[in-house]
C-alpha cells in the first residue's frame, strides 16, 4: 500500500469511528460476552488515547488495535483466575486476519457485491452502514415498518455473505 510508509498524527475520533466495530467483533471472537466486549473496546481506545501511536495504514492501525485489545482481554481473564493458551490466541489472530478480509480479496469482493445491490436493499444498506441511520429512520425513508427493515437487512446481509463467499472461492456469483 502506498501510504504504508507515511506516518499521520492520530485522530482519536476518526480512529474510533473507523475501527470500533472491528475491535468489538474481534473481542467477541476471542470469547468476550457483549458487556465485556463493550468495556474492553472502550478501554482499548482509552489506552491508545493515553499512549498514541503513529498511524501508517488502516490495516496496520487495525492490527495494532487488535494487539491492544488482546492484551487487555488477557489481563482481564488473568485477573479472573483463567489462563488461556497463548498458542490458541495466536491461532485465533491468524484465523481472524484470514477471514476478515484485511488486505486480501474479501474486502474487494464485498465492495463488488454491495455495488451490485439495487432498490430498497441498496438504500437500506447505505443508510444503515454509511449514514449510520437508525432502523426507524430507514423505515420512514423507505415507507416500511421497522420489522420490515430488520428483515430486509437480514436477507441482504445473507445475500452479501453468499456473494462474497462465491467471489472469493472463484464462483463469481
Amino acid at each position: 500500500m502506498a501510504t504504508a510508509s507515511i506516518n499521520r498524527p492520530m485522530d482519536l475520533a476518526d480512529l474510533v469511528k473507523t475501527h470500533q466495530a472491528a475491535v468489538w467483533r474481534y473481542l467477541r471472537y476471542l470469547g468476550c460476552d457483549e458487556a465485556r466486549a463493550d468495556d474492553l473496546t472502550q478501554e482499548t481506545f482509552l489506552a491508545v488515547h493515553r499512549k498514541p501511536f503513529a498511524q501508517r495504514s488502516p490495516d496496520e492501525s487495525a492490527a495494532y488495535l487488535r494487539t491492544v485489545a488482546r492484551n487487555l482481554f488477557l489481563m482481564s481473564i488473568r485477573g479472573a483466575g483463567r489462563r488461556p493458551g497463548v498458542e490458541q490466541l495466536d491461532l485465533a489472530e491468524d484465523v481472524w486476519r484470514r477471514f476478515t478480509g484485511e488486505g486480501d480479496d474479501y474486502l474487494d469482493a464485498l465492495r463488488e457485491c454491495v455495488d451490485a445491490l439495487q432498490g430498497r436493499a441498496r438504500q437500506a444498506v447505505e443508510m444503515q452502514y454509511h449514514d449510520e441511520s437508525s432502523r426507524a429512520e430507514i423505515a420512514a425513508a423507505l415507507d416500511m415498518t421497522e420489522d420490515g427493515v430488520k428483515s430486509l437487512l437480514r436477507r441482504t446481509r445473507e445475500a452479501l455473505r453468499k456473494c462474497v463467499e462465491g467471489k472469493v472461492k472463484g464462483n463469481d456469483e
